[in-house]
């Protein structure tokens, strides 16, 4: 089990980090509140969620998690441009992807995992786009989704998150992520919290 580093760490990190992927599942409202709470308004790095939901009807996402934070929240739209302190959602039904111009775009293709939106592909186009300089967190899941798309953040020398199983409300995402990479970090929300602040 790794423990966080000191502040310094990611402050002196080559190359900063530019923008967060999370992803997750069954729990993942609950531990999401946690990692957004207190996040400040005007940091730079964006976020991106992937919360597996239903595909039909509303999520009220963005209702809830407005409350939680001080974030701008929305839903991701085709063709827009990521933009700083903000914590964009998947659409319910549809993949979410990074474009190499650091603009956002839908698809419907198949779901992955039986999932869509998927977890692995935000990840996989976010590590296209940013390389090293994105950081992936997978937290709480039910099933294998986001497992590769982390590898594939590692792969591309982003920093990589893995939140800790024992803590889990599901532990099978978590899990899975660890059969397949050694992560940068295995930590309990509250010390994902603060490696999200050190980002900002």
């Amino acid at each position: 089990m790794k423990s966080v580093q000191p502040a310094t760490s990611l402050s002196r990190r080559t190359p900063p980090i530019e923008a967060v992927v999370v992803g997750t599942s069954a729990g993942g409202l609950a531990a999401l509140g946690v990692l957004v709470d207190g996040l400040a308004a005007d940091r730079q790095t964006p976020l991106l969620v992937v919360q597996h939901v239903p595909a039909h009807g509303p999520t009220q996402l963005v209702e809830i998690f407005q409350r939680k934070t001080a974030l701008r929240v929305k839903e991701a739209e085709d063709k827009e441009a990521i933009a700083a302190g903000t914590l964009y959602f998947a659409v319910p039904g549809y993949h979410l992807l990074v474009e190499q111009d650091y603009s956002l775009s839908l698809s419907q293709d198949d779901a992955v995992h039986f999932s869509r939106p998927s977890i692995d592909v935000l990840f996989e186009s976010a590590a296209d786009a940013w390389g090293p300089r994105v950081a992936g967190i997978l937290l709480t899941g039910a099933n294998e989704d986001g497992a590769a798309g982390l590898e594939a953040i590692q792969r591309a020398g982003g920093l990589t998150v893995v939140q800790d199983p024992q803590e889990a409300e599901v532990a099978s995402m978590p899990l899975a992520a660890l059969q397949r990479i050694t992560p940068d970090y295995i930590l309990p929300l509250r010390d994902i919290h603060r490696l999200l602040r050190e980002m900002e």
